[in-house]
């Protein structure tokens, strides 16, 4: 077993098909009551109720121009680690456990989104073209990353689900760049890859999806009347080390996270903007924590 660790609550069928594919889905992972205590707080944030504070909160680009406001416009939050009420989720035992049994038991939350796709949107600014989530990150080994992605109502091919490329996390980091006619803002995808075999992951409330950093995913459009909304949570081991990725194909990310981040009025490189906005989950401190605040 290279992607999985022993003594934890994966069984061996678990372990050997993410170590096959890269992902692995646990059924009744999240409690409804949870995901609607997330939901309320959303649509808080949304509404201006609760601060955001240095959150990213992110608009759909097609929607900003038609009078909608609150969860009918807002289509990310992220950053939001240093929130009491959606760190539970960050927190939640049946998550971390899992995630133990993949990277070990030092846990660092890394990065968290709450993604929500509203109606009637442009569907070239619902979906999120195929890419990589290590792409992002400045921080290795890839196997001690991992993400949850909770699904906060039922996802499907007709709201935007996710889609996998099964196995392609044993193969390289891919360029990425923004596809022809973008709409979101650090929406990367690799291009010329479509063509490989995908699988829809089909979700019901509280479903989550753990999947590697190298896996090939993207969502398609949300086509209903409804909303699509999931919570997500990448951990990394406390102890993975960072990396500079001048020159290499994560450079242009890098610039433009610092520049959204001097916007923010925080002049901070790429590397320590990834620490400041960490938070240890479980288990012993390390790397991420040898930085002083958060922003």
């Amino acid at each position: 077993f290279k992607y999985t660790q022993d003594g934890g609550v994966l069984t061996e069928e678990q372990r050997q098909f993410y170590e096959d594919n890269g992902y692995i889905l646990i059924k009744n992972n999240v409690s409804h009551a949870l995901l609607d205590e997330v939901r309320q707080r959303f649509i808080d944030i949304c509404e201006g109720k609760v601060d955001s504070g240095f959150m990213t909160v992110m608009k759909d680009p097609s929607l900003k121009n038609k009078g909608v406001k609150g969860e009918y416009l807002i289509n990310k939050i992220q950053d939001w680690l240093f929130d009491d009420v959606l760190f539970k989720y960050c927190s939640y035992e049946p998550v971390t456990d899992v995630i133990a049994s993949i990277i070990g038991p030092n846990i660092t939350g890394a990065h968290s989104m709450l993604i929500n796709k509203p109606p009637d949107s442009d569907p070239g600014a619902s979906l999120h073209p195929l890419h990589q989530d290590l792409h992002y990150f400045p921080f290795r080994p890839a196997e001690r990353i991992a993400a949850s992605w909770t699904a906060m109502e039922r996802v499907d091919e007709n709201n935007g689900c996710l889609y996998v490329v099964p196995g392609t996390h044993k193969g390289q980091l891919y360029h990425h760049t923004y596809p022809d006619g973008y709409k979101n803002k650090l929406y990367h995808g690799i291009q010329g890859l479509d063509h490989l075999p995908k699988i829809n992951v089909v979700m019901e409330k509280g479903d989550t999806v753990f999947f590697h950093p190298l896996l090939l995913h993207g969502s398609g459009p949300n086509r209903t009347k409804g909303f699509r909304k999931a919570i997500s949570c990448h951990y990394a081991d406390s102890n993975c080390y960072f990396i500079d990725v001048k020159g290499t194909t994560q450079e242009d990310i890098s610039v433009e996270i610092e520049a959204i981040a001097a916007k923010k009025g925080a002049d901070v490189k790429f590397v320590d903007i990834w620490k400041s906005k960490s938070r240890l989950v479980r288990g012993a401190p390390g790397n991420f924590q040898h930085f002083e605040s958060h922003l």
